[in-house]
């Protein structure tokens, strides 16, 4: 009986202690030392680095939906579009939020929300004037055209089909279907027609894309519209890009990150493979991030790693750097698993084209491997213009390094190239631009692009490329790109 009583003691001091441990754990490692508390930084620095990398371009996605289609100075609402009155000067680009425009042509943008229904698209006949309309997903792919390559000229009827939407097309309209419940259609329609502006025409081009629902397409009573009460994006600076990516809190990058993957899940082989390493910094699908159950420790280096993003991106070089200029990889446009390139084209060149429709390269440095600075002058010898099919165009943009956006400067000058009529040039074909601050005199003035006072880059376009000028991207030597050559001596204002 003793021991029965004994025994029954025991079991109950044994309950007790088990119960306190689940309610009270105690730690294995009673404190952490130094170098542990060191190592879990970095280790989790590093997660949180390669996740930023990987959600950078959704998020600033995100921010740009919000700026021109669903916060309270819309450009154009969802399943709409903002057609621009001109080309993108400094003062349109900045009201866009959207960097390193393309000045041949006059750009359309349109969130369409596609989880209620499909969205018709119905294109004009350009009549032969180059145009083309990418179809991005919400993770920067441009996953489908119309126009351009793709389709050609004559325009026609599209459906924007959603993910796991059930139902029928009319046959007469063809189906494209979307990887995200969100995507970007953007225009472009070139400003010149048969070597002349002609900027009312190509607005006519643009105007006349017009997206419908499908119920309201076929006569059917439209769905009810969905509330957009998305978090608003609060940048340090309202005049920023959005893909600078810094914000007032930097851990406002995570809560915009798993709203918009929530929203537009990743494919399902990266929910698979890199979900479940992100899961210690609280990034799980179909959950909102709680900064609640992470360490203070864990919080501090997320917003770390959200803080210097923006800035990483903007300095990492693309695939190959040759003689100044920065060559994407074949990858760029639709990139798969190709996550870095992704990131930095989202930050440098949003929404940046598959190389069958656009082939594009950077300058930021001199062939000395020095920044390009309005400090210095510069020159570029073309030995050709650049190959490319008709009805398209080449040509050479100057950008603001600061911001992204085209340079302000008295003669409204923001690109050279095969719309420039008035380039001079040698009696071999060959010719040479000159970048600089000032006018570099009558004799060069149509050979001159304005630089600003700081550092800038270009980029080199070709819309539609010949394809000696796609393999540039997989060999740099195939084909003899030019080069940005500083001129000597000192430059005096």
């Amino acid at each position: 009986m003793k021991n029965r009583i004994h025994m029954h003691h025991v079991k109950c001091i044994v309950g007790a202690i088990a119960t306190t441990l689940m309610l009270h754990p105690v730690p294995l490692i009673a404190q952490e030392t130094p170098a542990q508390t060191k190592a879990v930084e970095e280790w989790t620095y590093s997660l949180a680095l390669q996740a930023a990398t990987w959600g950078a371009p959704l998020v600033t996605m995100y921010a740009l939906r919000y700026n021109d289609a669903v916060g309270p100075n819309a450009k154009a609402r969802p399943n709409t579009i903002w057609c621009m009155e001109n080309i993108s000067t400094p003062e349109l680009s900045k009201e866009a939020g959207y960097v390193t425009p393309n000045v041949n042509v006059i750009y359309g943008f349109g969130f369409m929300d596609l989880r209620t229904e499909p969205i018709i698209l119905e294109v004009p006949d350009s009549m032969g004037r180059y145009y083309m309309i990418e179809i991005v997903d919400m993770w920067t792919n441009a996953f489908s055209y119309i126009g351009g390559k793709a389709t050609g000229y004559r325009g026609g009827k599209f459906a924007l089909v959603g993910p796991g939407w059930k139902g029928e097309i009319p046959p007469s309209i063809q189906r494209i279907d979307c990887p995200t419940s969100w995507v970007l259609i953007q225009p472009r329609v070139h400003i010149y027609a048969k070597g002349v502006l002609d900027l009312l025409g190509a607005k006519k081009i643009l105007n006349a894309i017009k997206p419908t629902g499908l119920a309201s397409f076929t006569g059917k009573p439209p769905p009810i519209s969905p509330h957009y009460n998305y978090l608003a994006p609060e940048p340090i600076h309202a005049d920023l890009p959005v893909s600078v990516l810094k914000y007032k809190d930097p851990n406002q990058f995570w809560d915009l990150l798993m709203s918009a993957m929530n929203e537009n899940p990743p494919p399902e082989d990266q929910i698979n493979a890199l979900l479940p390493m992100f899961k210690p910094l609280g990034l799980e699908l179909y959950k909102t991030w709680d900064r609640s159950k992470l360490t203070p420790q864990v919080l501090e280096v997320m917003s770390r790693a959200a803080g210097t993003i923006g800035t990483l991106l903007d300095r990492l070089p693309l695939e190959t750097m040759y003689q100044g200029a920065f060559i994407p990889p074949p990858t760029i446009g639709d990139f798969g698993t190709d996550y870095k390139t992704r990131a930095i084209v989202g930050r440098v060149g949003l929404t940046a084209n598959t190389p069958e429709e656009s082939v594009y390269w950077m300058y930021s440095l001199d062939t000395q491997g020095n920044v390009l600075t309005g400090e210095n002058r510069y020159t570029m010898l073309f030995k050709q213009e650049i190959p490319f099919y008709t009805p398209g165009f080449w040509s050479i943009t100057m950008y603001d390094a600061e911001n992204n956006y085209t340079v302000p400067n008295p003669i409204h000058r923001y690109m050279l190239g095969s719309d420039s009529s008035g380039v001079k040039k040698n009696p071999d074909g060959s010719f040479t631009l000159y970048m600089q601050r000032q006018n570099p005199g009558k004799e060069m003035e149509s050979n001159w692009l304005p630089a600003p006072s700081g550092r800038f880059h270009l980029i080199l376009r070709a819309y539609p490329p010949k394809p000696e000028i796609i393999r540039l991207l997989t060999d740099a030597t195939s084909w003899p790109i030019p080069v940005v050559e500083k001129l000597k001596g000192e430059y005096f204002d």
